[in-house]
């Protein structure tokens, strides 16, 4: 696989110097909102949004070699990134279609990938809610959609992250019934996205069980849905799907829980390529914000917010650069 000189430096502008992906991801919107406006008790405004995602601009980008933002409240913030740090706007809009079945997605109607990178964007990031076991016609649906978002990126030149979240249709996507399965989502979905037609560049995927539900984890809810064992085999299959560089997700976990994840990741031998990591670094900073202000949560930042990006950056130890699996040289992926 050849990468063109656009696609080459957008993916370095996005990494550290050893070609590891240490992203932070600030590009959550409705489920923002609404976790803020519950904790203030009140409507949360534009002013708000932007000064939430600017203030975790400003202080977590010196500790991470890109940020992910969303063109419709992130772009103030993106001005505020360290000189360090590579850019990632999202393109798609927040949640999904609830009026029918199959979470399908939908893209921002005054966006095109030609103007997210007029708007300084190394890289483009899309999510898609995908599972393998829904019906051939919603799937096919997605996969034409993902197709002309990655033919739109080669014609600009630019990097194409696809993140796909699993789920289940009436099911509790962190209870226990959908852990067992969660392996074969995760794994069938990188084994679809993987393939050339789509025009994927990096995988954004979620870490392949749910470590709730693994027998010994420092995170162990006492219901096992597999052994030590079998939860890294399981990281080792969906690994095995990849031909393109991945990345875990966060996925709304605590910091604790994700870095465990990274952790066993890096014991079954994963050669995953690094994170896009939101939640897990500043959702506990939510209520300080809410219930005492910017000051407050500025400092809550500096303290607790750069600790767990610290935690998530030393698990990268284990990360191996994407330029790997590209069979590009280290010397040409730095220059």
């Amino acid at each position: 696989m050849k990468l063109t000189p656009g696609k080459l430096s957008g993916l370095r502008a996005v990494s550290t110097e050893r070609g590891v992906i240490a992203a932070a991801a600030m590009d959550q919107r409705g489920s923002l909102q609404k976790s803020l406006a519950k904790e203030k008790g009140g409507n949360i405004t534009d002013r708000d949004m932007e000064e939430f995602k600017s203030l975790v601009t400003e202080v977590l980008t010196p500790h991470a070699s890109a940020i992910l933002l969303d063109p419709e409240w992130g772009l103030p913030a993106s001005k505020r990134r360290s000189r360090n740090a590579g850019l990632l706007l999202a393109y798609e809009k927040t949640g999904y279609d609830k009026t029918g079945p199959g979470r399908l997605p939908d893209l921002l109607d005054h966006w095109s990938v030609r103007r997210l990178k007029e708007n300084g964007a190394d890289c483009v990031k899309i999510l898609l809610y995908y599972t393998p076991f829904d019906p051939k016609a919603v799937n096919d649906q997605k996969h034409a959609w993902v197709e002309r978002i990655g033919d739109e990126c080669r014609a600009n030149d630019i990097p194409f992250f696809l993140e796909f979240v699993g789920y289940e249709e009436g099911a509790d996507e962190k209870g226990f019934d959908f852990a067992k399965k969660k392996p074969e989502v995760v794994r069938a979905s990188m084994a679809e996205f993987t393939k050339d037609r789509y025009g994927v560049d990096v995988m954004k995927v979620e870490v392949p069980i749910n470590m709730k539900y693994v027998e010994g984890a420092k995170c162990y809810a006492g219901q096992k849905a597999y052994s030590k064992q079998e939860a890294m085999n399981l990281f080792r299959e969906a690994a095995h799907a990849a031909t393109k560089p991945f990345i875990y997700l966060s996925a709304g976990v605590s910091n604790a829980e994700f870095t465990e994840s990274l952790e066993l990741a890096a014991e079954a031998g994963v050669k995953f390529n690094g994170v896009l990591c939101g939640r897990a670094t500043w959702k506990e900073g939510i209520p300080v914000y809410a219930k005492q202000g910017a000051e407050a949560f500025r400092k809550w930042l500096q303290n607790e917010g750069v600790k767990n990006i610290a935690n998530v950056n030393d698990k990268l130890k284990a990360a191996t650069p994407w330029f790997e699996m590209y069979g590009v040289q280290a010397e040409l992926a730095k220059a």
